[in-house]
C-alpha cells in the first residue's frame, strides 16, 4: 500500500460553509495557487461534482488531470485519478470534523508520479501541496468567499 501524507487545520466556520467552498470547483482558480482551470465534467443526482478536469501549474509540475469524486455524507469527500499527463495515481480526501464553532479539516493525499522520484522527495511535495491547500481553504472560508 502506498504511503500517504496528511495534515489538519482548524477553520473558524461551520462544516457546511467549509464544504461549500470545497465543492465549488469553478472558483478554485480564485483561491488555490496551483489550479489554473477547473471544469466539472459530470455531476451526481444531487448536483455534486463526480468528475472534474483540473489544469494545474505548480511551478515545475504542470498537468491536465481528471479526478473522480465520491461524497460520503456532508463531512467527507474523496477523489481518485481518472487520467493525467504526469501522474500514475492520485488519491485524496477532505474530512471535516465539527468542533464547536469551528471545523477541523484533515486533508490526506497519496500521489504517484510517472517519473522516478525518491519517496522522501515525493512526501515533501505532498506536504507542500496539502499545506498550501489547507491555508488557501482557511483564508477563503474565513473571508466569507463561497
Amino acid at each position: 500500500m502506498a504511503e500517504h501524507t496528511s495534515s489538519s487545520i482548524t477553520i473558524e466556520a461551520a462544516p457546511a460553509d467549509v464544504m461549500g467552498v470545497i465543492a465549488d470547483f469553478a472558483r478554485y482558480p480564485e483561491w488555490t495557487g496551483e489550479v489554473k482551470e477547473a471544469e466539472v465534467l459530470k455531476t451526481d443526482a444531487e448536483g455534486r461534482a463526480e468528475q472534474v478536469r483540473l489544469v494545474m501549474d505548480a511551478g515545475a509540475i504542470k498537468d491536465d488531470q481528471t479526478l473522480a469524486y465520491t461524497w460520503s455524507g456532508p463531512h467527507e469527500v474523496s477523489w481518485t485519478l481518472v487520467k493525467s499527463q504526469m501522474l500514475r495515481s492520485l488519491d485524496g480526501s477532505y474530512v471535516l470534523t465539527p468542533a464547536g464553532a469551528t471545523t477541523e479539516v484533515t486533508y490526506r493525499l497519496t500521489v504517484d508520479v510517472k517519473i522516478p522520484m525518491l519517496g522522501m522527495i515525493k512526501r515533501k511535495a505532498e506536504k507542500v501541496i496539502i499545506d498550501r491547500a489547507l491555508a488557501g481553504l482557511k483564508k477563503r472560508v474565513e473571508s466569507g468567499g463561497k
